[in-house]
This record gives C-alpha cells, structure tokens and sequence, in this order.
C-alpha cells in the first residue's frame, strides 16, 4: 500500500512539472528583439589609413610574428575595405593571404573585431551571421581608430585564431591607442 501511494505521488509529480503547475511558462524573449538605446559599433569613417602608417602597422605585426616564430600574412585595408598596404613572410601559407586580407576587410566594413563574429558562430547564433555580405568569422581582423574615426582595418593569418589575433592586435597598437 505504501509503494502504491510513493508511485501515485510521483506521477502526480512529475504530471504537474510536465504541465508547468498551475501558471503558464512564457516564451523566452529572443535576445535579437531587444532594441539598444545606442547604435552598437558606431564609428564614423575618417580619413583613410597613409600608406607609410599602413605600412608601420604591418612591419608592427611581422616583427611580434618573427618574435614568436610564427610566419604569418599581414593586411591593411583602407575604411572601404580596399588593400592598402600587405606582407607575406617568407613560408607563410598561401591560402592565408585571401584570409588576413578578408579579416581586415571585415573588420573595416563592419567597424568590429571579426572576433564578435567568431563568437557568434561559436554560441550557435547563426542566424543573423548567415544573412550577412562578406564576412569572414574567425578572430585576427581589427578595425583601425584614430580620434573617434575608422581609419581602415587590419587582418592577420598564418596561424591559429589566436595567434592571429595576438599579431594582430600588436599591428592594430601602432594606430588604436
């Protein structure tokens, strides 16, 4: 008799969290829905990026590489996305020179680290990433500001995402300071 009464308390139990009780359960607001009071990634485009600071940005990011021992391609695009200045070390993988220079165009484009793309992909929020022109979701682009204005973009690759990311951000110093 006891065993009866344990089992009927518990399917009685399990009834009522199945239904959610007495009250009914919302709908989880989807995080896309909510409306920022600020623009996100609002950076006016400047000027863009000298030749000869391009330049420097790269040589920045080649010297962290030969530093680690890392052979890596380095690019810098103008706030339109077009190549201003590029170096591939010497054994650096060829299908890497397409990437830094995407990752710097990204970065350029969308005014973001392609680090946040990255992490979308990563935490399954494809969605709106799926929607988007030429990006390229994988750390190692960084946009390039100077006095509150995009300047252009820098892209790293060779490498792992993180060791992209870590030459990258070297080059990217010279400029965001």
């Amino acid at each position: 008799m006891m065993l009866k009464s344990v089992f009927t308390t518990a399917v009685l139990g399990a009834a009522l969290a199945v239904s959610g009780g007495s009250s009914a359960q919302q709908p989880a607001q989807n995080p896309l829905d909510v409306i920022p009071e600020k623009m996100p990634f609002d950076i006016p485009s400047g000027t863009p990026i000298t030749l000869d600071r391009a330049q420097a940005a790269v040589a920045a990011a080649i010297a962290e590489s030969k530093k680690r021992d890392w052979r890596m391609n380095v690019a810098v695009v103008g706030p339109s996305g077009r190549l201003i200045a590029f170096a591939r070390m010497d054994g650096a993988q060829r299908a890497s020179i397409n990437i830094a220079e995407h990752k710097a165009r990204t970065a350029a484009l969308y005014r973001r680290e392609t680090k946040v793309f990255e992490n979308a992909v990563q935490q399954g929020n494809l969605h709106y990433i799926l929607t988007l022109d030429d990006v390229i979701a994988s750390r190692g682009g960084i946009p390039l500001v100077e006095g509150g204005k995009l300047i252009g973009g820098i892209g790293c690759s060779g490498g792992t995402g993180s060791q992209d990311e870590a030459v990258c951000k070297v080059g990217a110093a010279t400029i965001n300071k």
